[in-house]
């Protein structure tokens, strides 16, 4: 499988200043009003790329489980086991999936610690498990359309292990952006401030010049930290709509049809 990392050219930075944007329906966060929609704007066809290509700015930075992908942990691995969330939280390895995530252990040593008790289970069936739980989450892939159709540039940051290869081999998301920031190929796991150093680095941008979305608040709030507009999601359509108050520009398509793409109406 083909997996797209890139490493773009350095752009100059625009005013967009950092702030967290909340999404409907959960509380005031902190916002410092201005300009955002006429930076971005000012800011959408700042520097070229490789091939002579405009990066429009700014950068989406995306997490993926309960942002893009639906998290199979919830119902269906603890249906798999035969037990409750709670029993499975109780009784599985504390350290052993976040080990797991950032690269330390790969997915035989998990397999050996995954339980506290050092009970042996079906490997293969927990991943088939897993990879028959991943769904987009509803309008998310119709808002991902659009935003690439309007040629912004997305990355996956997640905290994830290895087997965001099998999200990949059913859902695609490869077609829209990429994986580039993935907790077990840096080692390193969000909120951790030096995972978002290093992903700034790599992008060559200023803070200012990305957008962090995440269904985790404290998450958010480690992007706000470092510079980087946050947004806590929700759900497609305020996702949709928070983006349009930061002047990213996905109106070519309404998302609240899922992944339909049916024009909006002029």
């Amino acid at each position: 499988m083909a997996i797209s990392l890139t490493r773009p050219l350095t752009l100059p930075p625009h005013s967009l200043k950092p702030w967290i944007l909340p999404s409907k329906g959960y509380p005031f966060i902190t916002m410092k009003p201005q300009s955002i929609a006429a930076a971005s704007a000012a800011a959408a066809g700042a520097g070229v790329g490789v091939e002579g290509a405009k990066r429009r700015l700014p950068v989406l930075l995306l997490d993926m489980m309960g942002t893009i992908v639906r998290d199979p942990f919830y119902e269906d691995i603890p249906a798999f086991f035969g037990m409750s969330l709670k029993e499975l939280i109780e009784c599985k390895h504390p350290t052993a999936w976040v080990e797991f995530e950032k690269g330390l252990i790969d997915e035989v040593e998990l397999a050996k610690k995954f339980f506290k008790d050092g009970r042996q289970f079906d490997l293969e069936g927990l991943k088939l498990c897993m990879k028959n739980g991943y769904f987009y989450i509803d309008g998310v892939e119709g808002l991902l359309k659009s935003l690439k159709q309007s040629n912004y540039e997305m990355h996956a940051f997640t905290n994830y292990p290895i087997w965001y290869q099998l999200i990949e081999d059913k859902l695609k998301l490869s077609a829209y952006l990429s994986w580039t920031f993935c907790s077990c190929l840096s080692g390193k796991r969000k909120p951790d401030p030096d995972f978002f150093v290093e992903v700034l680095r790599h992008l060559e941008v200023e803070p200012t010049s990305c957008i962090f979305v995440d269904d985790r608040l404290e998450n958010v709030e480690a992007a706000r930290n470092a510079g980087i507009a946050g947004i806590h999601f929700t759900n497609a359509e305020s996702l949709r709509e928070n983006l349009c108050q930061l002047g990213v520009d996905s109106s070519t398509f309404n998302v609240s049809n899922g992944d339909k793409l049916i024009p909006q109406a002029q």
